[in-house]
């Protein structure tokens, strides 16, 4: 995958060894910390799949700037695969694939990418924040994205805009 800069969310939960383990722990204290009877969530890291890029976004999201993303709503859709729900929990890993935070989406809305705000972009916390970069880099990663798919970029395209916070930091 070329590297755009820019997030890709991995919709990838891990489900063998040592990892799992530690995801699960993690989930199984923080939930009976909060009192909450719910499965482990599913767990991912965001970026290219790459250690370094799964490392810096994850940091982004441990220090409070990134508190968003967004995926094309067409690939959910091709790959049958549900978006997140409000009051949702997912766990973010790293670039090692072990757990970070756990995050809880506060926002979810279906907007077509042109009228996306600058509000949003900067939520992402990439770049240099600006709407500007936001939309290139999004461009350009949606361009090659749906082209996997024999799909074309388009600028109203529907995106699946995704806000959260950190509700815990994960400490080994």
């Amino acid at each position: 995958m070329p590297d755009f800069g820019l997030e890709q969310k991995r919709h990838v939960t891990v489900k063998e060894g040592v990892i799992m383990g530690e995801v699960e722990q993690y989930w199984n204290r923080f939930a009976q910390q909060h009192q909450l009877v719910l499965n482990t969530p599913d767990s991912w890291m965001f970026g290219d799949g790459t250690e370094q890029m799964g490392n810096e976004l994850g940091e982004l999201v441990v220090k409070g700037i990134k508190t968003g993303t967004c995926s094309s709503l067409q690939v959910y859709e091709l790959e049958h695969e549900s978006y997140p729900e409000v009051g949702q929990y997912d766990i973010v890993l790293d670039g090692q694939n072990r757990p970070l935070v756990i995050i809880q989406y506060t926002n979810i809305e279906i907007i077509p990418m042109n009228k996306v705000t600058e509000e949003f972009a900067k939520s992402e916390g990439e770049g240099d924040l600006s709407y500007s970069y936001w939309y290139e880099e999004h461009e350009r990663f949606f361009t090659w994205e749906l082209g996997l798919y024999g799909l074309s970029f388009s600028p109203d395209m529907l995106l699946v805009c995704q806000n959260f916070k950190v509700v815990d930091i994960y400490k080994d």
